[in-house]
């Protein structure tokens, strides 16, 4: 099977579960493009370094619309994509772009160095932020999120790839959890969502 095949059934297998789990009772869901997870008991708190090695929480972006992405910096399709993707929408908001954080979180910090990924996030946007912890902190993280992630050992000795979660996480400006965006969803629809998002701030 091949990586993107992988990526796509992880986000298709998850999101039953993020909406089950996520979605509050009678809650509002008409006119987001994601799921909406408004009131969801995971996905809740975040505490990791970023490439700097200095403590980020999501309570510093408040007033903005948080985009956070878990992947890995070799991934050859889904993340870049993804992160192609938010950047795309944060062009598209104009005068407004500054009101939206793309947020990565690397899944692979043995190989993510802080210089690999400070580099990569600023491919995509300068604004953008990395976020990358120890072993045990994106375990942690990954729990907290629902993020499956695994090693897929490669052909060459040592070498892997990883199988995870494909998707995305929207918080509103105040900084609330509110949609799980798929992969494959396309930027036009974040976009409709971030600005639904700004609009009820």
């Amino acid at each position: 099977m091949t990586p993107s095949r992988r990526h796509l059934l992880l986000a298709a297998a998850g999101l039953p579960l993020l909406t089950a789990c996520g979605q509050r009772e009678g809650a509002d869901t008409a006119g987001f493009q994601g799921v909406d997870i408004t009131g969801a008991t995971y996905a809740r708190e975040l505490s990791l370094p970023d490439v700097d090695g200095k403590p980020r929480t999501l309570a510093e972006w408040k007033g903005k619309v948080v985009v956070l992405f878990f992947g890995y910096a070799q991934c050859p399709d889904v993340c870049p994509a993804t992160m192609a993707e938010i950047a795309e929408v944060k062009r598209a908001l104009g005068e407004q772009g500054d009101k939206l954080q793309g947020v990565f979180v690397t899944l692979d910090p043995e190989r993510d160095t802080p210089e690999l990924l400070k580099a990569y996030v600023a491919n995509f946007d300068p604004a953008f932020v990395a976020l990358r912890g120890t072993p045990e902190q994106t375990q942690a993280a990954a729990k907290e999120f629902k993020v499956f992630y695994a090693k897929v050992p490669g052909k060459a000795e040592g070498s892997y790839t990883l199988d995870h979660t494909a998707g995305a996480f929207v918080f509103d400006p105040q900084g609330r959890i509110r949609l799980f965006t798929r992969y494959g969803a396309g930027a036009p629809a974040l976009a409709a969502d971030v600005k639904r998002l700004l609009a009820s701030a």
